[in-house]
């Protein structure tokens, strides 16, 4: 197994510079212990590529992929030229994950301004979601969710453009998702952050566990291993492989891939602790299988 350093693709990771950028939530909007990690006072300060290095320092991150950063919503675009600069200078990052809204009245310019930059790949528009299980359905069909047609719109635009889509929701609204890779059988989709199975109970596992085997059925539908930090910064070894397993498992070594999720992991695991997790969950599947979950999926779903 592995005699050679492992290659590593980051399929998801963020960079700024405050000074170069308006972050809201980093700069005028902390949420404190009301982020799902808890407090993240640590985070408010630049990441660049240098302290980017720093956390990886060990490991042969050949390539990343740059996923938006909760910038400004007027900065969307100059988010992705600030990027172009990074990758120019340092060679990370490799390909760029942008914003936009399926709502906002500028949508297409907005993509064809993304589309400019020769590393965009992508968009990440996160859909309305309940605060938790039990406000689903009271949710449904009401603006920005998975259900308001202007948003699905604005979704279908990113195909026909080359771009594929960054899905972020909580393990309560997987069902739903699996719907829309359904319908847009001819996008390529991205599940971020395993799935985000927060409550690691039986009961809470069993619901993620329902959506995963949906997506799972949807070949558009790939998987990032990445972010199993748990509500105010816990992290469990246990249920972790547990996740990892049955993402493996359900998605097949050809539709996972290792995400880091720096510097956000960070308050609660070590990139060390995160590519150990992954390791542990596929290192019995074989060498192809490893260098595909940890470099080659990313390598071909994000074409770097």
């Amino acid at each position: 197994m592995q005699n050679k350093p492992l290659a590593i693709v980051d399929a998801h990771h963020h960079l700024w510079d405050l000074s170069k950028g308006h972050y809201p939530w980093l700069q005028d909007e902390y949420m404190g212990d009301a982020f799902h990690l808890g407090s993240y006072k640590q985070l408010c300060q630049d990441y660049d590529h240098h302290a980017y290095r720093g956390d990886t320092v060990g490991y042969q991150v050949v390539a990343s992929v740059h996923v938006e950063a909760e910038r400004s919503r007027l900065e969307q675009v100059q988010e992705t030229h600030w990027l172009a600069t990074q990758h120019a200078d340092y060679d990370l990052p490799s390909v760029v994950v942008g914003h936009v809204s399926f709502l906002q009245s500028d949508l297409s310019a907005t993509l064809k301004a993304h589309c400019s930059s020769p590393l965009m790949r992508g968009i990440r528009c996160k859909p309305a979601t309940a605060k938790s299980v039990d406000r689903v359905a009271a949710m449904a069909g009401t603006s920005g969710t998975m259900q308001d047609q202007k948003w699905l719109d604005g979704l279908a635009k990113l195909a026909p453009l080359g771009l594929s889509w960054d899905l972020r929701v909580p393990y309560w609204h997987l069902l739903e998702a699996a719907q829309i890779a359904r319908d847009f059988p001819d996008l390529q989709i991205v599940l971020n952050h395993t799935g985000m199975p927060l409550d690691r109970s039986d009961a809470g596992l069993a619901i993620w566990q329902r959506g995963m085997t949906a997506l799972a059925k949807e070949p558009n539908v790939h998987v990032k291993l990445s972010e199993l930090g748990l509500q105010g910064g816990g992290w469990d070894p246990a249920s972790n492989h547990r996740v990892l397993s049955d993402a493996i498992s359900l998605f097949g070594a050809q539709r996972v891939m290792f995400a880091s999720n720096l510097p956000v992991s960070t308050l609660t695991a070590s990139f060390c602790q995160i590519v150990d997790g992954v390791m542990a969950a596929c290192g019995h599947l074989g060498d192809q299988a490893v260098s595909d979950i940890f470099a080659n999926n990313a390598i071909r779903f994000y074409r770097i």
